[in-house]
Formats: C-alpha cells, sequence, structure tokens
C-alpha cells in the first residue's frame, strides 16, 4: 500500500502542485490549508508523515506539531517555511519535529528528507483494516460556504432527526447524505438511495413497500420495498418533489406508523428507518400549488441543508478540478500534472449551471484531449473560450513548478500583481495562483497597505 502524506499548508495553488509530484512518486497524498482542518484529518485517520508549513491562517505549524506530540502521536513532521530561520529550525526539532526544509523547494532534497523520515519510524504502519480512512471518492472543500455546511453535517448525522437537503443539481447531494449515514449510529446498517424522479408513477408505491407475487400485471415474484431494505439503517430519497400526491400520502403514513405493506399483503412490517430527503424545488412554493404535502414536508425537513452551488464556492474551484483531475488520470491512464494559468483563470471566472457535475465532465474531457503535461484553455472546449475575461495581464506566476521564490522576489510579484488589477485582490489572486485568505496573509506579512 501506498504510504500516507498529509500536506498542511494555505497557499492552495502551492499545496495542489506539490501533492501532484508526490503522488507521481507514489504517495497516498490529503491536503489542509489551516491547523483546525488538519487536526480533524488527524483525529479520523491516521498518516505516515506530516507536511506542514510554518505559518498557517489561524495557528502555526509548531502548534500543530505540539497538539500532535500532547496526543502521544509520533507521526514524522516536517516544517516547510519561506522564512528560513535557524531559530526556527532549532525550536521545530526541540518541540519533536522530525526535519525541517525551507522554501523555495527542491524536490529532490524534499523527496529524500521524506524517505529519510520515514524509514527512521520504529513503530509498525496501521493496517487497513485499523486504519479509519475518510471518503476518497469526494472531496469536501476549503471555503467557508463548505465549512458551514459540514459542520452542520457533523452536528446532526449522530442524531435522529430526519434531514431535506436542498440544492440545485450536481452540487453532490447524495454525497452529503451518505456522510450523515456514516457520521450516525446507523453506520453500519444498510443505506438504500432512491431517485423518486426516475420512479415511474404506478411503480413507485412497489419501489418503496414491495409487493407480493400476483399482485399487479407483471408482478411475477415477491418484492421487498425500499423501506424493508433500509430497515436499521437510512433511506435517502433524491428529487422527492417529483412524487406523485397519492405516493405522498402513503410515504407520510410510513414515516408516522413506522410500519409498511407490501401491494397486495395484509401483513404490516414494522420497519425503523431514517428518513434524508433532497430536492433541487422550492417546496414551499410547491406546497402553495397543492402539488406538495404540507404535512409530508414537515416530517422529512427536521433539519435543512443548504447545497452552495459551485460559483458561490470559488476557493474550492481548483480544488475540485485537480482533484477531478487525478480521478480522470486514473480512468483514462493519462498523467498530467495540472492546468496551465489561462485554464485556471476560465475555470474559476465560469459561472458552472451543472456545478460539481458539469467541472467533472469538463476535466474528464480536457484530460483525454489535452497534448500537453498541463490543461490548457483550448483543451477546456469553446464554451470556456468564448466566456473566458479578456484579460492582457501576463501571469506572474509559474504555475508549472512548485518551486516558489523567495521573499523578496515574492513581494515584488505581489505589488505588480496589484498594480496589473489596479488593486483589486480578487484578481490579483488569480494572477498570483492563491486564494485571496492567501494573499491577505501575504499583504499582512510584507507590510503592503490594504
Amino acid at each position: 500500500m501506498a504510504l500516507s502524506i498529509l500536506i498542511v499548508e494555505d497557499d492552495l495553488t502551492f499545496s495542489t502542485m506539490l501533492k501532484t509530484w508526490l503522488k507521481k512518486k507514489g504517495f497516498e497524498v490529503e491536503t489542509a490549508s489551516t491547523q483546525t482542518r488538519a487536526r480533524k484529518y488527524l483525529s479520523t485517520r491516521s498518516f505516515d508523515l506530516i507536511l506542514s508549513d510554518l505559518r498557517l491562517p489561524d495557528k502555526d505549524g509548531m502548534a500543530l506539531l505540539s497538539w500532535l506530540r500532547e496526543q502521544k502521536n509520533q507521526v514524522p513532521f516536517i516544517i516547510m517555511t519561506g522564512y528560513a530561520e535557524i531559530q526556527s529550525a532549532v525550536k521545530a526539532i526541540k518541540e519533536g519535529a522530525t526535519d525541517y526544509i525551507s522554501k523555495p523547494l527542491q524536490p529532490e532534497q524534499l523527496l529524500k528528507k521524506i524517505n529519510e523520515a520515514i524509514s527512521d519510524v520504529k513503530e509498525p504502519r496501521p493496517t487497513e483494516d485499523n486504519a479509519i480512512t475518510s471518503p476518497q471518492n469526494f472531496l469536501e472543500g476549503e471555503s467557508e460556504a463548505a465549512r458551514q455546511l459540514y459542520n452542520y453535517v457533523n452536528l446532526v448525522a449522530p442524531t435522529q432527526m430526519s434531514v431535506l437537503i436542498n440544492g440545485a443539481s450536481g452540487t453532490g447531494k447524495e454525497y452529503v447524505a451518505h456522510r450523515i449515514h456514516q457520521l450516525s449510529k446507523r453506520a453500519n446498517k444498510p443505506f438504500i438511495a432512491i431517485d423518486c424522479g426516475s420512479i415511474p408513477k404506478d411503480l413507485a408505491a412497489s419501489e418503496f413497500f414491495g409487493h407480493v407475487k400476483g399482485s399487479f400485471t407483471g408482478a411475477f415474484n415477491d418484492k421487498v420495498g425500499a423501506f424493508e431494505e433500509a430497515n436499521g439503517g437510512t433511506l435517502f430519497l433524491d428529487e422527492i418533489g417529483n412524487l406523485s400526491y397519492e405516493v405522498q400520502v402513503q410515504l407520510l403514513r410510513a414515516l408516522q406508523e413506522r410500519r409498511v405493506r407490501r401491494i397486495g399483503s395484509t401483513k404490516e412490517i414494522e420497519v425503523d428507518v431514517r428518513l434524508v430527503s433532497a430536492t433541487n424545488e422550492n417546496l414551499k412554493e410547491a406546497i402553495a400549488k397543492g402539488t406538495f404535502r404540507e404535512d409530508l414536508y414537515h416530517r422529512i425537513n427536521e433539519f435543512t441543508l443548504y447545497m452552495p452551488a459551485l460559483k458561490e464556492r470559488e476557493e474550492d474551484i481548483l480544488l475540485f478540478a485537480n482533484f477531478f483531475l487525478d480521478q480522470a488520470n486514473k480512468e483514462l491512464d493519462r498523467n498530467l500534472i495540472g492546468f496551465d494559468h489561462e485554464a485556471c483563470n476560465a475555470l474559476q471566472h465560469y459561472s458552472w449551471p451543472g456545478n460539481l457535475r458539469q467541472l467533472k465532465n469538463t476535466v474528464k474531457r480536457a484530460t483525454l484531449v489535452a497534448q500537453d503535461d498541463f490543461i490548457t484553455l483550448k483543451d477546456l472546449g469553446e464554451e470556456f473560450n468564448r466566456n473566458v475575461l479578456t484579460d492582457n495581464s501576463s501571469p506572474v506566476t509559474d504555475n508549472k513548478s512548485f518551486t516558489l521564490y523567495n521573499e523578496g522576489d515574492e513581494k515584488q510579484r505581489i505589488l505588480k500583481a496589484l498594480q496589473q488589477t489596479n488593486n483589486n485582490k480578487s484578481k490579483a489572486a488569480i494572477l498570483l495562483g492563491i486564494d485571496r485568505k492567501t494573499l491577505y496573509n501575504k499583504l499582512k506579512l510584507y507590510n503592503i497597505p490594504q
């Protein structure tokens, strides 16, 4: 099994490039942009090594190191910093850091330090059966909208409350439903998902409650319904607003009485399910129109989660793009490194009406057609060439290397980006290939007027 590394770094572009490079070297890599996020990862799974920046938005890397050692966690810990001070290096080693490396990073030197740190560990690595791993098929994101959403998920998951997930198509509603189940007390019981929009009206009752052989034309065998399948676990009803009024009545009765009866049977079966529903419709408007029952709405909506659209999560777009690139590389047997500056700019400024689903499809197509190591604006397709901002400014960052400049160079690059964008912080961050929070941290560090 590949050795695992957690990168703790608030510069998302640098972090993504470093992650991509390390994965090409055969490591399994996760990233966190804050010390708090890193603690969350480390509370749920183990890593073979941590590579942490010294300066982070919430607390510095030394605080994370101290916390780990207080937890009796002796995982190898390498501190990296652009502020190469011998005092910091000495302090890090005294606090229990395994090693120290300064930016700009030299790739081969970093690889050497990683291999040395891991080979020095005497404790056996946990087996896959004992290690608790986070979901690998989805990325939650680092934006404020994502943090708020998953904070609510963590709060409501351990309860028995019925949850309604409201959001546009392609925003990841089923993943959130599954995550609620995984974090609940029902995690070892079934998770059954039903797409209410794809069930023919005359078969909906059979899908939910089952039927007995011969109960209607085409019922050649007994069928177990979704409620019985999910007994003890979680039933996820996607696009619940598409259910007919008649089925809504039957669903409400089953939820209230916790009993179901197969079509054609006189026997009632007790069921214990937790209901999680999702919709991209405004159910309150449907209630006003008389197409959705108000009593059912209140039954399924003890707690509401609102899924942010991708365009509301600008900080997450490049994170998801690179995440989907990793998936596409595996599926298509490609080996692309990332996106060039123009492609990054186009991805961040596109409106994404299809949300994450559209982004995933776009990246997969671009991965297939790309002729170079990096996905270009042309590879994204004609729609992105039409929509890209007409900005003649040249990029001030080298997106094809994760070797960063020294402090003096970095300050000049920031000043140049601000000048090119008339002091527009959002556009300057894009030119620099970093997120806005990182830019503000740099402005404060270099005493650049905000």
